[in-house]
């Protein structure tokens, strides 16, 4: 297909206190082949005046938008999608570095496959190359809120290249055809963050699409950057939206099971964990 012919991707990732690390993304970027791309960078809200540090005209097709406040991940890409022009959009963390044939690859199962709404690629860790960080996802436990990612943490040995259909997008890369959007909507905003794209996924499958693993799509990922892994506010998320998730995705007896099994198991470990982690801090041990 000649290049022109070739459908406009936007590429859109959220940066928040982090222009040193979008400016790394952007780098990464300039080795893309695929010819059609836009970038929309979408600032919400950072303290640090990015522009002051990242010269987007020193990139190619590169817009920044300065939200106001900030939105979150659902509602901060919600508004980078609102003023995208693509025929696909790419939802990218901006603590990645892509490889040079990422949306080319990405975007080949959508010309084999018009039931294909979604495309994620191969994730590893950008501190341990080899090391996968997804591959997929399992299905969510209906009972427990839960779910698990294909190849975790497992060196990269070629045993997960098969391409094929998976239960859920990866919130870090996925590659949306935009009549999804215009059919099911965008990322749901009450999520605000962690969650948003199972309960977006959800409502993907249930329209009819496919979402579609594709392994020789590579990208690597500088994971829990804007907000740590141990943050309270990610704990609080991800313990909020759970719940949130199950409320609008399972029905009664799936629910009632799930509430028995948070408040006899996960909200006792959880405070225990807490409790221990404030034991090591304050005996100067952690």
């Amino acid at each position: 297909m000649d290049a022109q012919q070739l459908p406009l991707i936007s590429v859109v990732t959220l940066n928040y206190n982090q222009a040193e690390v979008t400016k790394q993304f952007l780098e990464s970027f300039r080795s893309v082949k695929y010819p059609r791309y836009e970038i929309l960078v979408c600032d919400m809200a950072s303290r640090e005046d990015i522009s002051s540090k990242v010269n987007v005209q020193e990139y190619k097709n590169v817009t920044l938008l300065c939200s106001k406040e900030n939105l979150g991940f659902a509602g901060g890409n919600n508004w980078g999608i609102s003023h995208a022009k693509g025929d696909f959009i790419f939802i990218v963390n901006n603590d990645t570095e892509v490889t040079p044939d990422l949306l080319n690859k990405l975007i080949q199962p959508f010309f084999e496959n018009d039931k294909i709404g979604v495309t994620c690629p191969k994730i590893r860790f950008w501190d341990q190359p080899a090391i996968i960080q997804y591959a997929g996802f399992n299905p969510m436990n209906p009972f427990t809120g839960r779910t698990s990612t294909v190849g975790e943490l497992e060196p990269d040995r070629g045993q997960f290249d098969t391409p094929g259909p998976t239960h859920a997008a990866h919130g870090c890369a996925m590659l949306v055809k935009r009549e999804v959007i215009e059919k099911v909507g965008m990322f749901p905003q009450k999520f605000f963050l962690y969650y948003e794209e199972w309960d977006w996924s959800a409502r993907i499958v249930k329209a009819g699409y496919t979402i579609w693993y594709t392994p020789d799509a590579l990208i690597y990922h500088k994971e829990s950057m804007s907000v740590g892994k141990s943050n309270p506010m990610k704990i609080y998320y991800h313990t909020r939206n759970r719940i949130l998730y199950m409320r609008r995705n399972t029905n009664f007896f799936q629910l009632m099971t799930f509430s028995f099994f948070f408040i006899l198991f996960t909200v006792p470990k959880t405070v225990a964990q807490f409790i221990f982690r404030n034991f090591l801090r304050l005996n100067g041990e952690g």
